[in-house]
C-alpha cells in the first residue's frame, strides 16, 4: 500500500478523534455529604437533598483546574408521603463547583436566582439527608 494512502488514513483517524465529545471522567460514582447525595453515571447525575431532588442532565466534565458547570433540574419537595397522581414540578437549574480528587464542592443556582449550597461531598461517603416532615 502506498505511503500517502497510509498517511491519509492516519490523518482521518486523528481528525475524527478531535471532533468527538469529551469523555466524562472524574465525577462518576456515589458522592455524599451533609444534606446532599449525588450519584453520577455516564457523566449525568441524580441528586437528593433535604426536602428536594434534582438531576444533572449535561455531562460533568471538570476543567484542568477542577471547575465544572452543568445544566439540570431542581424539584422542591414537600412534607409527608407522595399522593397518588401527585405531579412534581421540575425547574431549570445550573450546577457548578470544583472537584479535587475525591472531594467536590457543589453550588446550585435556580432559574429565579435562588442559590443553594455550597455543599461539600466526598466520593463514597454516605449522604446525611434530613427528610421533610
Amino acid at each position: 500500500m502506498p505511503r500517502h494512502i497510509v498517511a491519509l488514513a492516519g490523518l482521518l483517524v486523528l481528525v475524527g478523534c478531535e471532533s468527538m465529545e469529551p469523555t466524562p471522567i472524574g465525577a462518576s460514582g456515589a458522592w455524599g455529604g451533609q444534606h446532599v447525595g449525588l450519584v453520577v453515571e455516564g457523566g449525568l447525575g441524580s441528586l437528593e437533598y433535604d426536602c428536594a431532588s434534582g438531576t444533572i442532565d449535561s455531562f460533568i466534565v471538570p476543567a484542568r483546574d477542577g471547575t465544572f458547570t452543568a445544566k439540570g433540574t431542581h424539584r422542591p419537595g414537600e412534607g409527608g408521603p407522595a399522593r397518588v397522581g401527585q405531579i412534581f414540578r421540575a425547574y431549570p437549574a445550573t450546577y457548578s463547583g470544583t472537584m479535587v480528587k475525591d472531594e467536590m464542592t457543589l453550588h446550585v443556582k435556580l432559574e429565579d436566582g435562588t442559590t443553594l449550597g455550597p455543599y461539600t461531598l466526598r466520593r463514597g461517603a454516605v449522604p446525611q439527608i434530613t427528610r421533610c416532615l
